[in-house]
Parts: C-alpha cells; structure tokens; sequence
C-alpha cells in the first residue's frame, strides 16, 4: 500500500499552505501555492511577506481587518480575497488562519490555509448575472403589465357637473394585469354613464376581454335607453365571442346618473356584482343589493335587475370589485362587504374623494390579505357646506 510522507502531504495538498513570521515574513511555502501563484520557493520564503502576495485592495482589508481580528482572536476563517500572480493575474481565494504559540504562550508564526476559490467566484458571478437579469425580466414584465393595464382604465375621470366623482385601481400584483375595470362618460343630454366590474381570470386573456367589454359598454350605452338592454347586448357579445374557445365572463354594474334638483338620481343595473355601499349625509349606511343578477357572458340569456337609489346633498355611493371583500383577514376569515359598510359608517358627508381615500387606508391596512386587484369608483353629490359636517 502507498502511503505518502507527510512532507508530502503538506507539499502537494489540495490546497495551499503558507507559514509566515509575526512580521509578516514567508517562512514556509508549500509547492501547490507556488503552483497556483507562479512564484519560485526560493524568491518567496525569507524574502517576501504575505502582504507582498496580496493585491493593492486585498493588502489593504488584510493589514486593516484580517491582521488586527487575527491578533485579538488568534484564529480567523474563511475570509474572502484575492492574491496576485507572478504574471500579474489576480486568484481568488478562501483564507483561515490561526496563530501556532509556544510553551509559554507567546506568538510564533502564523499558519494559513490558502482555498482556491476561482469556481466559487466563477458561480457567484454567474448567480448575480443571473439575478440581474432576472430583475431585468421582471421589471421589464411589471413596466408592461403597468401600461397595459393602465390601457384600460381611463386616464382621468370627467367631471360631472353638481356631483364628485373619484377612483382608484389597487393592483394586488405587479406582474400581472388583472381583469378589474371602470369608467364614467357622456350620455345623452344631461346624463352620465359609469360601469364598474371584474373579468374572470388575469393576464394577457384577462386584459382583451377586459378591453372588449369596455369598448362594448361604451358603444351599447349609446344605442340602448335601458341599463338591462345595455348588460343584455354585452351578455350576447361576450357569450358569442368566447363560446367556442375558453370561458370568460364577468360580474359588472352599469348605471346612469341624471341631475335631479339639488340631487341626482342613480339607475343600477347588475350582473352579479358585489352590492354598492350607499352613504348616507347623516352617517348612515347601507348595502344595495341586486339580488338576482346573474354574470354576463355565461349564459345566451341572462337576466339582470335594475334598480333606483337618490343621492340627496352629502350622500355618496361606492362600486368596488371582490378583490376587497374577499381578502383575508385570518385563516379561515375573510374582509365582507358588511364589514366594508361598517368602515365606511360616520363618514358625514361622504364626499367621493374621502370615501376612495378611506378605502385606499383599508386596503393598505389588509396588507398581503388582499390577494385579487381591487377596482373603486365613488360618486358623490356635495353637501351645501362643501365639507364635513
């Protein structure tokens, strides 16, 4: 059987060994470190400190950071840096390094353990080009999820002569487009249309249905006198359109706003949407349900309700899509629309401004519980003292 001296074994080690005097000086060398630096034995040991085998930045951590550590603790490991060759060429290395002392305690030399790290180094490099790119990517997809969406909500909303309107889009999900939508616009005469829903689904499927239903709303506002006819040519398109490939349908409310007075009277249909909160100038609130409405799209025919609701002075009214009322508060608990009329109680009067920003602190409050984006849109009539009460 072979068995190797131990000079040897020390000689030819997988990795380097270097002994240095306290002052630094190279006592001993063994020949794989030679090997890797490209150095002589004999231009090295007794001639050269360790530091002389370090680049500029590798010199200046080891004599400001490793040395002092080294002489407090009497050991160190696995300190990153980088040697220089004789041919000027840098190698990344692993160093561990403890002080050999005497009988009597004192300090003799200091023997370090040189591991080559040029494949580590090689694989952290690649891992952070690999990152970057990957951040690249994703911010590339968020910047593009950011403008198609933003494709299909309207810019700025109109203003609606004696009455507030405010919205905002809560996206539960940089990366993707989700399927939530609204708009407010012209009608005929004095009157203005809004709608407010959800498509099924998310992403680049989501986003053309998404598109389709709004420009079809739109168009189907302007033929149809009645908000039930409106949800029925839209029902028609999408159920035609989608048939024969994959299933999309949506939940919507579509209504009109007509000037009545010092108020304005608000036509609703729906189609299986979550109900609007209704506040009242006294701080009263209340859930308008449209029992009955069924999704738009998932039937050849389906039936809608319509319904009324007067917004006096101070009064406001609140659309908003599932992504709220469904997130989470618990394990098994989840954010309901009574809840949500019960946040939304005192607010006196309820200007549509406030009632967006009361919703916007609640969702931030629900944090990572709100797992779907989350549509709003308020609509107000402004009380004579153009504030709260």
């Amino acid at each position: 059987m072979l068995e190797d001296s131990a000079e040897d074994l020390y000689d030819n080690a997988p990795c380097g060994y270097v002994s240095t005097m306290l002052d630094g000086t190279v006592a001993k060398i063994n020949a794989t470190l030679l090997r890797w630096l490209g150095h002589e034995r004999a231009a090295v040991v007794g001639r050269m400190s360790f530091s002389d085998l370090l680049t500029v930045g590798g010199r200046i951590y080891y004599e400001t950071h490793f040395a002092p550590l080294l002489q407090m603790q009497g050991e160190i490991g696995g300190v990153a840096l980088e040697l220089k060759t004789a041919g000027g060429g840098r190698l990344p290395v692993l160093l561990t390094s403890s002080v050999k002392t005497g009988a009597d305690g004192e300090a003799q030399l200091v023997r370090t353990t040189v591991f080559d790290a040029r494949d580590r180094r090689a694989y952290e490099q690649e891992l952070l080009r690999a990152r970057d790119q990957a951040e690249r990517e994703r911010d590339r997809v968020q910047k593009l999820a950011r403008t198609l969406q933003q494709t299909l909500l309207p810019p700025v909303l109109p203003v609606v002569p004696g009455m507030q309107a405010a919205a905002y889009y809560h996206p539960a999900s940089l990366d993707e487009v989700g399927g939530d939508f609204y708009d407010l616009f012209p009608l005929t005469g004095d009157s203005w249309g809004f709608f407010l829903g959800d498509v099924s689904g998310k992403g680049e499927n989501a986003a053309v249905v998404t598109s389709l239903v709004r420009y079809t709303l739109r168009g189907a506002a302007a033929f149809y006198p009645d908000p039930t006819s409106v949800l029925g040519h839209l029902n028609t398109v999408l159920y035609q359109a989608y048939q024969d490939a994959y299933p999309r349908f949506c939940t919507v409310v579509y209504g009109s706003i007509r000037p009545d007075g010092d108020g304005a009277v608000i036509t609703l249909a729906g189609g299986g949407h979550t109900p609007a909160v209704v506040l009242r100038a006294d701080g009263g609130s209340s859930l308008l349900h449209l029992h009955g409405g069924q999704l738009v799209g998932a039937l050849p025919e389906a039936r809608f309700v319509v319904t009324d609701v007067r917004l006096e002075p101070g009064d406001a009214i609140l659309l908003y899509t599932d992504g709220l009322t469904e997130a989470r508060t618990g394990v098994d608990s989840w954010y309901s629309e009574e809840d949500l009329r019960d946040h939304l109680s005192g607010l006196t009067p309820a200007t549509a401004p406030e009632v967006i920003d009361a919703v916007n602190t609640l969702l931030e409050r629900l944090g990572d519980g709100v797992e779907d984006d989350t549509a709003l849109l308020a609509l107000s009539v402004p009380s004579p003292e153009g504030g709260r009460a």
